[in-house]
């Protein structure tokens, strides 16, 4: 059952209330679970169990997106608002240096908490920041389509495409290598988060010039590519090692940009590798 928690921001023009919605399972050590771009939270259904057999298990859905409501005026949906913004989150859970796992955005947005050494250890699958302009060009281009169709294919189209295993292919299988496997369910809920996210373009706006170019020393990082990614290639992992020579860099066989409904087994054994 998901739950609620609001806390005070500082931002360029004073105190801002934000809100975040979030589920917590399990118990050990404080893990926080980043999605990526346009998804919510349920995008790590499929790994949860497993984490949250040895971890205290805590995913949220990003400002603007899933069940959280949008930043507050006067807040920039940016990497360093973030930043606070996941900081303040940890004094509000009264959670320590957390271990971080993130997706794409959310793979980003733990480098970055790891880059002020705000985590015990980061877990990044594919994360974005390690482009080429015309890498980042592509991306953005099929993000804004991928939003694009969202949010002009009615509902009751949505729902009777994925029903069948084609069906659902054709909606996600620029995020996933085995489509088939996420449910009609999923695949609607998804779809309608994409088409609803609050912040999309803004946040593609300001990762524009992002570059994710800082060696991290002293806390553990993983940098998690699966060989199928249609969206930020696999040798951006590459990149990533030559940023981050400390990191361990782990190959994902069989699975796309958001691995984790692709292999859930593997997924959920590379976080907790990564956060021992």
């Amino acid at each position: 059952m998901s739950a609620t928690v609001s806390f005070e921001v500082a931002s360029a023009h004073g105190e801002r209330n934000v809100t975040l919605s979030y589920t917590r399972q399990g118990s050990g050590e404080p893990l926080l679970l980043l999605h990526g771009i346009g998804h919510h939270r349920q995008v790590w259904d499929p790994v949860i169990p497993a984490l949250a057999a040895e971890r205290d298990v805590i995913a949220v859905d990003l400002p603007g997106c899933g069940e959280s409501p949008a930043l507050p005026e006067g807040m920039a949906h940016d990497l360093p608002t973030m930043n606070t913004v996941l900081a303040a989150l940890f004094g509000a859970l009264e959670i320590e240096r957390p271990h971080v796992a993130g997706n794409s955005l959310g793979g980003l947005l733990a480098l970055d908490l790891a880059r002020a050494q705000l985590v015990r250890s980061v877990t990044a699958l594919s994360p974005a920041g390690f482009w080429n302009e015309a890498e980042r060009r592509y991306a953005f281009t099929v993000l804004m389509t991928m939003r694009q169709i969202a949010q002009r294919m009615p509902l009751p189209v949505v729902e009777r495409l994925a029903r069948p295993a084609l069906g659902r292919t054709l909606l996600t299988s620029t995020i996933y290598a085995r489509p088939g496997r996420r449910s009609p369910e999923a695949v609607v809920a998804e779809t309608l988060a994409l088409a609803r996210a609050k912040g999309f373009s803004e946040t593609l706006r300001s990762g524009r010039t992002v570059q994710f170019t800082d060696d991290i020393v002293g806390t553990p990082v993983t940098v998690a590519w699966g060989n199928r990614d249609r969206l930020l290639i696999p040798r951006q992992g590459v990149r990533a090692k030559s940023v981050i020579p400390r990191a361990r860099l782990v190959r994902l066989p069989g699975c796309g940009h958001v691995p984790m409904n692709d292999d859930p087994a593997l997924v959920a054994r590379v976080v907790l590798d990564g956060s021992r």
